[in-house]
């Protein structure tokens, strides 16, 4: 049987996520009208969790379920996994019963090892390289306010982080720019990421100059799980990296602000940003339910008539 993981966001083309987003739309529509869909009525989706969530849990159970189906929670503290059994012998088991895997993570190299011996689709919740489903939400909630994201220019300003990562695989993908500033010793890796070329983004030393003229801001925690010996370090050299009023201005007027979530309101963004008019976090949020339903949708299923 032929099927596909979502490990990384270039796993998929553009012609894909122009299905998965048209799809998105037509999920969300049907929910906002509390129309029932039970696509994946007597499916299982199994979430393993290394690290802790809210978002990540929370969008994948409830959408499971919204689409017929049911989710089963495993933190690796309470499972063998924890106790040391092998990802392999734990992929070949836990496949056999379930028919679809979400791994939340750190290292990627666990996951791509799971999903090598995995006899269903495995999607990435996130590791410490990439977080494609965050991204895939972050792009339709352009769209829905903006339209096409491509030939724009996004501002990533902080850590290189995985984040970070996962829109320099996008840029390539839906053909936009992204402004990388990051303080020193902090910065990107383009071909650790497996980018095919240096055409789809720029970096500046200054947060203020990547700003200027673009399309959508974006910014996360300066200290991702996993780094928090870290954190007094990492506040001292993002110290100038907070996206504030002063800094959004910078970009268009009808720019976008987004943020992943949990935010450190006075770290990485000031409250009048988060807040304000530009911001579209909440949005961004909950955009996560709706695109995760049609990846789990387009995983199981293939393509199905969007306009049923």
């Amino acid at each position: 049987m032929q099927f596909k993981h979502f490990l990384q966001f270039k796993d998929f083309s553009r012609e894909e996520y122009e299905y998965l987003f048209e799809r998105t739309r037509w999920i969300k529509r049907a929910f906002k009208d509390y129309r029932q869909y039970w696509p994946l009525a007597d499916r299982t989706l199994a979430m393993i969790f290394d690290k802790n969530s809210t978002r990540t849990r929370l969008s994948f159970e409830a959408g499971m379920h919204q689409l017929g189906g049911s989710a089963i929670y495993l933190s690796t503290r309470d499972t063998q996994l924890g106790r040391g059994e092998p990802v392999e012998d734990a992929a070949r088991v836990i496949s056999r019963m379930v028919d679809l895997v979400m791994i939340r993570t750190y290292q990627h190299e666990v996951m791509e090892r799971f999903a090598a011996y995995s006899r269903v689709p495995v999607i990435n919740g996130l590791t410490d390289e990439y977080h494609p489903c965050q991204i895939m939400s972050d792009i339709f909630t352009y769209t829905e306010f903006r339209g096409s994201i491509e030939g724009k220019v996004v501002a990533w300003i902080g850590d290189a982080n995985n984040m970070c990562n996962t829109w320099l695989q996008a840029a390539e993908i839906f053909n936009f720019t992204v402004h990388v500033s990051t303080p020193p010793g902090y910065s990107i890796e383009p071909e650790r990421i497996g980018l095919s070329g240096h055409t789809h983004f720029a970096v500046f030393d200054d947060p203020h100059r990547a700003v200027s003229g673009a399309d959508l801001v974006t910014t996360d925690v300066w200290t991702s799980m996993g780094f928090e010996e870290e954190t007094e370090q990492r506040k001292k050299d993002f110290a100038d990296f907070c996206v504030d009023a002063e800094m959004m201005a910078l970009a268009k007027p009808d720019a976008l602000f987004m943020h992943c979530l949990p935010a450190h309101r006075g770290e990485e963004v000031s409250t009048d940003v988060i807040d304000g008019p530009q911001s579209v976090v909440w949005d961004e949020a909950e955009n996560r339910l709706h695109t995760q339903k049609a990846l789990m949708e387009y995983l199981l299923l293939g393509k199905v008539d969007v306009n049923k």
